[in-house]
């Protein structure tokens, strides 16, 4: 253990680091960038005789098998993928179906590049602990070959002395079935779509067709029942803005014998196929006392980037939806684990500078920010942003912050905001509370510290933070201290 201090409070570095392991793979559908290419493999592969094609089938099962589960049904699903871009003879051999499948599958490492970017939360099982033990659940950023991010799980337990001992990590890892046909509300749609500029006679007469809650297939149902009878002017922009929204929320369902760490959520929809980014996990406390546990995440794809939220109650089953309003915009939202006088809240940097306060009646809709903090400090002069959604104390709601200085170098530091009154920055860090030393400055991207959220047990604040943007560790303050050596604000 490292033990470092900015001047007042002392900051330990735990030992333990979570380290990319490129042996953790995927199954991806490969398609060929050229379509007609999909037809050529087809036809080489369809006249092979049974007997050789089994050969060939029990090579690849025995070369892949013990790196995925249900690797055959992962080819049967593939093949009929690509039957949506070439036609195959319906009475090809199951065993030919789960072959072309195979030509039609790629493994991807998901940490090959890096692991980080960390949030932690307690786990929703605390049974069979001993005292003063404490279980948790860490999400990190994984990132593989092109830069693709996606969420991935570790857990493990604090124990009394502070030690922090993670749970062996499985031998496999699976994506969850996504199911689109979930329900949307009409009235949430209709803000959406007037939102974004596409409320017009097309999206208005469709809406007509469709009840107050709808499936993805009742509103492909009404747009098809309705297209040659709609004579409206960009009709098909309209539709296909209707398609995006609707392809943009959607469900994601893991096995149910899964290991957490196994689970990797991964891009799907159009807007975040360059990546998942910064999920910021919180535990939120529901009006009727129960936790729902929601992430903000940044969805980029390739030019863009829109803010998600994802929301879970048992880590099993996901629930994917855009944040809209004006508000919604930029990286770096963290919401508040409860309401604050009756609202929603979230902390958010809208102008990529400054950090801002969001309340809202609705969850998914922000579209006022108020502005709470600006650089102070030569190592915050270039921007500063939250480092994971706050934390309750007795003084006040406790927000890690980071700060970018010269040479873009990134640390973490920490302020105090007013329990009624979250707008009211009431104490502050002067220095950083943690910067990168000599071994962490060192990476994909160098002189990097961050952290996407941490957690208070017993008596300290574990921070789980990231390292140039390549491994991640994690340092342990105590929260008495930290709070006790920051600086009242000026009001």
């Amino acid at each position: 253990m490292e033990t470092t201090s900015n001047k007042k409070v002392t900051i330990k570095r735990k030992r333990v680091k979570i380290e990319r392991d490129v042996s953790r793979v995927i199954t991806r559908l490969h398609i060929p960038e050229n379509i007609i290419r999909i037809k050529h493999i087809v036809d080489r592969i369809s006249p092979l005789p049974e007997e050789e094609s089994e050969r060939l089938y029990a090579e690849i099962v025995h070369r892949f098998s013990e790196r995925h589960r249900d690797l055959e049904n992962i080819f049967l699903e593939h093949y009929n993928e690509i039957l949506n871009y070439t036609k195959i003879s319906k009475r090809i051999s199951d065993l030919k179906k789960r072959l072309i499948g195979a030509y039609f599958t790629m493994e991807y490492s998901i940490e090959s590049a890096a692991i980080f970017n960390p949030s932690i939360i307690k786990h929703p099982n605390q049974s069979n602990l001993l005292d003063g033990e404490c279980r948790f659940i860490m999400s990190l950023r994984a990132t593989g070959e092109g830069h693709i991010s996606s969420v991935v799980f570790r857990s493990g337990i604090i124990d009394k002395s502070s030690s922090v001992i993670f749970d062996p990590i499985s031998e496999y890892v699976s994506t969850p079935h996504i199911v689109h046909d979930r329900f949307y509300d009409s009235h949430l749609f209709k803000i959406k779509l007037n939102e974004i500029g596409a409320w017009d006679n097309t999206s208005k007469e469709i809406l007509k067709h469709i009840p107050e809650k709808f499936s993805f297939q009742e509103l492909r149902n009404v747009i098809n029942s309705l297209y040659s009878k709609l004579s409206f002017a960009n009709k098909d922009k309209t539709i296909n803005i209707m398609y995006w929204i609707a392809n943009s929320n959607y469900f994601k369902m893991f096995n149910a014998d899964s290991n957490l760490s196994e689970r990797v959520i991964f891009p799907v929809s159009e807007h975040e196929i360059g990546g998942i980014e910064d999920a910021r996990f919180v535990e939120f406390c529901n009006d009727s006392g129960e936790s729902t546990y929601y992430a903000t995440y940044t969805a980029y794809n390739g030019t863009h980037i829109l803010p998600h939220l994802l929301e879970t109650t048992d880590f099993l089953n996901f629930n994917i939806v855009t944040l809209n309003g004006e508000a919604a915009k930029n990286k770096g939202m963290a919401l508040f684990p409860r309401k604050i006088n009756g609202k929603y809240a979230m902390l958010s940097r809208v102008d990529g500078e400054n950090n801002f306060i969001m309340f809202s009646d609705n969850i998914h809709f922000w579209n006022e920010a108020i502005e709470i903090q600006r650089p102070k400090y030569p190592w915050e002069f270039i921007q500063i942003g939250n480092c994971g959604s706050p934390i309750e104390t007795d003084e006040g709601w406790l927000v890690l912050t980071h700060g970018v200085g010269a040479v873009r170098q990134y640390s973490i530091s920490a302020i105090l905001l007013d329990l009624e009154d979250p707008t009211k920055v009431i104490k502050s860090l002067k220095e950083p509370l943690l910067s990168p030393n000599e071994a962490e400055r060192e990476g994909y991207v160098p002189n990097v510290v961050y952290s996407c959220g941490s957690m208070i047990h017993g008596e300290n604040l574990f921070i789980p933070y990231a390292m140039s943007d390549v491994t991640s560790g994690i340092a342990t303050v105590n929260v008495k201290d930290l709070i006790d050596n920051m600086e009242p604000e000026p009001h």
